[in-house]
């Protein structure tokens, strides 16, 4: 299967009471976006690599990272290469002088290591078709590489599961469109998933 490269292109976060933060892939040259639910440890330990912050003491994932330097093992790549009831699966390609290591990991951790070793992130199709998000190509949107600050939806949509079963598949289309114009990829999230149960 042809490997599709990704990169992170908006690091979300919605103040509600399960505190629940999105980290989202882009398709590189591509429309498609992968957003990923994960949690608050993991959206910070992103978060702190992307904005090159440095913490007076290493977080897990630059301890792993240093663990792994010492022992010259360089992480090549990870890949984003299972889905399985709405949970990604990855797995962190690693290299010595002689040899090479598939590991498994969460995505998440996955992610964090990507972003501090720099490297190439993938996925497959069949996992961008089934989870992506198609953006449409407008001369007015700008590719946004920074992360952004999703904030707490307003009332009229704090029942929004209950509300989604009662929208056609063309509302909830242009539903999907209304969010991701706002960059509200938990809310996209799940309007996505409520239209892939009824294909």
């Amino acid at each position: 299967m042809k490997k599709i490269e990704l990169e992170i292109v908006a690091l979300s976060h919605s103040i509600t009471q399960t505190h629940s933060y999105a980290v989202v892939l882009g398709e590189v040259n591509g429309l498609r976006r992968l957003p990923i639910v994960i949690g608050g440890f993991e959206a910070q330990a992103i978060a702190v690599a992307l904005e090159k912050m440095q913490p007076s003491r290493p977080l897990t994932h630059d301890l792993m990272k240093n663990f792994m330097n010492a022992f010259n093992v360089e992480l090549q790549e990870i890949i984003i290469n299972d889905l399985q009831e709405g949970i990604f699966y990855s797995k962190l390609v690693c290299f010595t002088e002689h040899d090479t290591v598939e590991i498994d990991s969460r995505t998440s951790d996955a992610l964090a290591l990507a972003v501090r070793f720099n490297c190439p992130i993938y996925t497959f199709d069949n996992i961008l078709d089934s989870a992506g998000i198609l953006m449409e190509d407008t001369p007015s949107k700008k590719k946004k590489t920074e992360p952004v600050s999703i904030e707490e939806p307003s009332s009229n949509s704090s029942h929004l599961s209950e509300d989604l079963s009662l929208l056609s598949i063309d509302e909830l289309q242009h539903l999907l469109n209304e969010v991701l114009e706002h960059e509200d990829y938990l809310r996209a999230i799940s309007i996505r998933d409520e239209i892939n149960k009824r294909k």
